[in-house]
């Protein structure tokens, strides 16, 4: 099955591609990798979100956050490749989580863009990750992701 298939099949719709607040570009490509840039949880151009896990928000809103960033992640590839179905796999993810003193579930919270993969790729989905917590994140954003994905030329 497709990503495009199995998106529809989930009920996902993935949102608009984010402008990008910065310089930079939101996919990069070089040979068959596309790097996307970090994602924040926006909607409408503005955050969904803001706050530090393990003070203003708890797992849950982290782990939702993620799954907002990685569904934006998504939305970037497919503007950029004109379809997910060029996608191979997704080889490496970056989750930075905006993280309160002692809070240390970032792994957790890095799962809801991790798991959404899966879900869209199957194995295909599986990939080498970082979770990190970090002080603070542009826009006051509680959690940003960015993946690496090998594709089809």
């Amino acid at each position: 099955m497709t990503a495009e298939a199995r998106l529809a099949e989930l009920g996902l719709e993935l949102p608009p591609t984010p402008q990008p607040v910065a310089s930079y570009v939101p996919v990069a490509i070089s040979g068959s990798l596309a790097f996307v840039s970090g994602q924040v949880p926006m909607e409408d151009g503005r955050l969904t979100v803001t706050g530090k896990l393990g003070a203003e928000l708890d797992l849950d809103a982290g782990v939702a956050a993620a799954r907002r960033c990685g569904l934006q992640a998504l939305a970037a590839l497919r503007s950029a490749l004109g379809s997910l179905g060029r996608v191979r796999r997704i080889v490496k993810v970056s989750v930075f989580v905006a993280s309160a003193r002692g809070f240390t579930d970032q792994p957790k919270v890095a799962n809801g863009a991790s798991d959404l993969f899966v879900e869209v790729f199957g194995e295909a989905g599986r990939h080498a990750r970082a979770a990190v917590g970090v002080a603070e994140l542009p826009l006051g954003a509680p959690v940003e992701v960015e993946l690496v994905a090998e594709i089809e030329p």
